[in-house]
């Protein structure tokens, strides 16, 4: 009854434990997935995908200023203006071609001698400096660099929204004479946006200064000003902060946690906005812990069916792996000690003499530093090996720590000690090793007999210290104590 007690409790006490155990470890996975989620969110996600597509924004927009770069530096358009813009079809067939030839939106080129727009369709207008819609070209006209990216609506094409590159035109002499490039539809900008939601999961659109969304992936999304949307409103003031550099925000929408950067981009005007639902990334990890705790709870249960069998031989197996060393096989340090003091204790039935062995590979640090800390092992292992052989099965060999061995010699005087312990030595001397290198190794050794009336822990000193001898005079030898008379 007594022994069924003992085990009722232990069950209960097993059963407590592994429910502790598995809700601490469920919750404290769930923490750490958590932060993990949020910090790879805000520091790596987010940015990460605002600078890919400002990338793609700029890559986009490089072959666009190339074109009309060369449109601005081509003779013909030089003289044609020069000349007097005689012949209308010549700079308009030019247009048409540069358009079709390089896939662009649009064309146009705009003389400052006589104001006239000129596009693929002829001549649009003349440009007049009282017309708001106009500021552009004399913007241009008075620029220190030369050109700009501007977005901007298209009167050629119903005020259709488009990124213009507007690059100077100088005459032979360096004076301004013109203005010319091509233009983007933003469809093309609306479909990077669309691409990029579906490969990142993540809702991106574009705000300008006034806080007004202008661009989405899809018509149907964010529409009107981020001030008048719930959520969005907490941060706007922040958002239209002017700043090139990439602004981390969060804020609330229905009891979720929305994280949002914003980053200014000069070259729009406008500013690019990445946001992550980060509630929703994490219902699958919620899922996880709720599936986490179901199998622990199942767990438990089979534990507890069949504990009373496997309590035992998991004790003997728990035993098995704290009296062993994992990399060689031998007995650790603590299951020597048990087993020596075990032998002393016999000495008082049967009296016969007991020596000890104590070995150090020699220069162990210099094999791992060379070789590596892997081949390091294989030594050990190697090492262990002999040791087995070269033992009796009366005999104690264990691993003591680090490259340090230790030999109980049973029944085995001081004389036959030393012997055995040189022959030992000469053995890894010259024992080839499987290293990459052909490298010899080395043991230094202390060997002493156990004495009379002598504790374990003096018996240890002792032939610590007739290693420490071995190894501070040259290594590689057998350093041994006679017993006194």
């Amino acid at each position: 009854m007594k022994v069924f007690s003992e085990r009722l409790h232990l069950l209960i006490l097993v059963a407590s434990l592994l429910v502790l155990g598995f809700l601490t470890t469920s919750l404290a996975s769930y923490w750490v997935s958590r932060d993990e989620i949020h910090h790879g969110i805000v520091k790596n996600a987010l940015p990460m995908t605002g600078d890919n597509i400002y990338s793609e924004i700029q890559k986009d927009m490089l072959r666009p200023v190339f074109i009309s770069s060369q449109m601005a530096h081509d003779t013909f358009v030089r003289d044609w203006m020069l000349k007097g813009e005689q012949d209308t079809s010549q700079i308009v067939r030019y247009l048409t071609e540069v358009k079709e030839k390089n896939g662009t939106f649009t064309s146009f080129l705009v003389s400052d001698k006589t104001h006239r727009y000129y596009h693929p369709g002829g001549v649009l207008k003349e440009v007049r400096e009282s017309d708001v819609r106009d500021a552009w070209f004399f913007r241009v006209r008075a620029m220190k660099t030369p050109f700009e990216t501007n977005v901007d609506a298209d009167m050629a094409h119903r005020d259709r929204m488009t990124i213009f590159i507007n690059h100077q035109v100088l005459d032979f002499q360096g004076q301004f004479i013109g203005a010319i490039g091509v233009g983007v539809t933003l469809d093309t900008m609306a479909q990077l946006l669309k691409s990029y939601e579906q490969r990142f999961g993540r809702r991106i659109y574009f705000v300008n200064p006034r806080g007004e969304v202008v661009l989405t992936a899809q018509k149907t999304q964010l529409r009107g000003s981020i001030r008048d949307h719930l959520g969005l409103n907490q941060v706007a003031a922040q958002i239209i902060n002017q700043d090139t550099k990439p602004t981390q925000l969060s804020y609330q929408l229905n009891g979720q946690e929305i994280q949002l950067n914003s980053r200014f981009i000069p070259e729009l005007g406008w500013y690019l906005i990445v946001e992550q639902n980060e509630t929703e990334i994490l219902r699958p990890v919620q899922r996880i812990l709720l599936i986490n705790l179901a199998i622990s709870a199942l767990i438990t249960l089979l534990v507890l069916a069949v504990a009373l069998y496997s309590i035992n031989r998991t004790q003997c197996q728990l035993e098995q792996l704290a009296s062993t060393d994992a990399l060689t096989q031998l007995p650790n340090r603590q299951a020597f000690e048990v087993v020596l003091q075990q032998k002393l204790n016999e000495l008082a039935r049967r009296p016969r003499a007991i020596s000890g062995v104590f070995m150090d590979i020699d220069w162990f640090k210099q094999i791992n530093d060379q070789f590596g800390h892997a081949q390091g092992d294989a030594v050990l292992q190697e090492f262990a090996q002999l040791l087995r052989h070269q033992s009796r099965a009366s005999d104690v060999v264990a691993r003591w720590g680090g490259e340090e061995f230790i030999l109980i010699l049973d029944d085995c005087d001081l004389d036959n000690a030393v012997e055995l312990a040189e022959k030992l030595r000469q053995t890894v001397e010259q024992h080839p090793f499987q290293l990459p290198r052909q490298t010899g190794i080395t043991i230094s050794v202390g060997v002493t007999q156990w004495q009379e009336q002598e504790s374990s822990a003096d018996f240890f000193q002792r032939l610590d210290d007739l290693l420490y001898q071995a190894k501070t005079t040259g290594r590689n030898q057998v350093v041994h104590q006679r017993k006194p008379e």
